[in-house]
């Protein structure tokens, strides 16, 4: 089968399909692979480039004629006219607020699958096209609004006076919220953060901002997703966004629902008190906004001097790499979708992932796709009562004193009826060996237990060595006991080479 890459026919639009890489990926699976004349030039990645990467570099005929078709935005009604009847266009489509477009895919005749249509679970991440562009554009919102700000995120004291560092507050804890909360993290911004889902407070934490409480009962997401707010949330958050947006340099708000416009959440009111100079970026602006202010893919200044950038191509303006991003994903589709790596895409409707991105399969329509039901909350530890725990505890130190008690007698014994002084004396040099190797290494960090193999690896050596010096001996006890060392000490020193070798591989690039 043909796999067709056409130029994006958006206005303004940087993004390609594939790059020279992952077309390259594409054809390992068995694919033909063309690429529009021209389609990349705008992310770097020239007809030459994939040319030389042994793509075939074709007309827009070429493209659209072949068996499967994959671009980036929805098809429009033209280019849903220019494919075949029987073959396959994967892009992102919008389903849920699209119903146009899937009538129009169903009466062409084609099997559509929606890339951002794809399920939030584990299986699926590497395939997850809105994480890959929502990662890009949170990052790419905090240096849109470094620049509007035209100041220093970071605090310093110079001695030309003291510059408090910015305050960023950020609303969504999504991907591209948590984005936005490294970006401005890093850049010195003292980072506040807000999400309607509680579990990911953690997240949040975890990144160096504070996560801001509401007094309201909130909900534990069931599908990843936030869920909209009821009248007595709304409420309860509408004087948090409004204290948090007058205290702040930066605002940055990510909230959406799937399939429903984007909620409301700075009032214009909110604005008109910010501070001037203060910068609003409304990624949400594609879907209405959450920000009354904002004006899709403008920016604009308010009377008091608070700029409110409404782009809707954030993930755009760092095309190269979204482009990347994109078209690894789709090779990881193209993966699942071709079991076989001998070109021929099959659609399995069985596969959770396959439906759920499935929209219309050979002019069927199959959207919506059954729920997915992914809990994104943490699992609940079992509560142990101190009555619970406590015979637990007193049978461990119980063990213990068994253990500590036996060793005693063991060693009282073998002292007892050693033979010979020498005897006694390695023996004793063994045991006081044991009890302080135990107590030790027991209390090493995890993070030197690969330095500690070296160590241990290095002392199995020195037994190595001393098992041999002894194994000629002529008392079968003395043979035995080296042989037996000899055995133990190089099981460990290999084992332990073994193990630091896939641990430092972990650490290692792939060719």
């Amino acid at each position: 089968m043909r796999i067709g890459i056409p130029r994006e026919s958006r206005p303004g639009e940087t993004l390609v399909a594939a790059t020279a890489k992952t077309a390259t990926q594409l054809a390992a699976l068995g694919y033909d692979v063309v690429v529009e004349a021209g389609a990349g030039v705008a992310a770097d990645q020239p007809d030459t480039a994939f040319a030389e990467a042994g793509v075939q570099v074709g007309s827009a005929e070429d493209v659209w004629g072949s068996d499967v078709v994959v671009k980036v935005n929805a098809p429009t009604d033209d280019e849903v006219a220019r494919l075949r009847r029987g073959a396959t266009v994967i892009s992102l489509m919008a389903p849920a607020r699209s119903p146009e477009l899937v009538e129009r895919l169903s009466a062409a005749g084609v099997t559509a699958l929606a890339m951002d249509a794809v399920p939030r679970i584990s299986r699926a991440q590497s395939m997850d096209v809105l994480s890959s562009m929502a990662n890009v554009a949170g990052y790419r919102a905090v240096i849109e609004a470094a620049h509007e700000f035209g100041r220093l995120f970071t605090g310093q004291v110079t001695a030309a006076g003291k510059v408090p560092p910015a305050r960023v507050f950020v609303v969504g804890a999504g991907v591209a919220g948590l984005a936005a909360i490294g970006a401005a993290g890093s850049l010195g911004a003292v980072v506040r953060a807000f999400d309607v889902r509680p579990e990911v407070a953690e997240q949040v934490e975890s990144m160096g901002a504070e996560f801001v409480t509401v007094d309201m009962e909130q909900e534990v997401s069931s599908d990843g997703y936030a869920k909209e707010m009821t009248a007595e949330q709304e409420a309860a958050t509408a004087a948090m966004y409004d204290e948090e947006a007058r205290a702040a340099d930066i605002v940055i708000t990510t909230a959406l629902i799937p399939g429903r416009p984007a909620p409301l959440l700075v009032t214009a009111e909110t604005v008109a008190a910010m501070r001037p100079g203060s910068v609003v970026v409304d990624m949400a602006a594609a879907n209405g906004g959450n920000v009354a202010a904002t004006v899709t893919d403008q920016r604009v200044v308010t009377d008091n001097g608070v700029t409110v950038l409404g782009y809707t191509d954030l993930a755009g303006r760092l095309a190269a790499q979204t482009s990347q991003l994109y078209g690894t994903n789709v090779v990881n589709l193209l993966k699942l979708l071709t079991p076989e790596k001998d070109g021929r895409l099959t659609l399995d409707l069985d596969d959770v992932v396959q439906r759920g991105i499935t929209v219309t399969r050979d002019g069927e329509t199959l959207w919506p796709p059954p729920p997915v039901q992914v809990s994104a909350a943490p699992k609940a530890e079992v509560a142990v009562t101190a009555e619970q725990e406590k015979p637990k505890v007193e049978l461990t130190a119980r063990a213990k004193t068994f253990l500590v008690l036996g060793a005693i007698a063991v060693f009282g014994l073998v002292n007892a009826l050693a033979p010979t002084e020498d005897l006694r004396r390695h023996f004793t040099v063994l045991m006081l060996s044991i009890v302080i190797g135990y107590y030790v290494i027991g209390k090493v960090a995890h993070a030197l237990h690969t330095p500690l193999m070296s160590v241990t690896n290095a002392i199995s050596g020195v037994v190595v060595v001393g098992a041999l010096l002894q194994i000629n001996s002529e008392d079968d006890t003395v043979l035995v006991l080296s042989t037996i060392a000899v055995l133990l000490a190089s099981i460990n020193i290999f084992g332990g080479f073994a193990v630091t070798r896939r641990m430092l591989g972990m650490f290692s690039k792939g060719a």
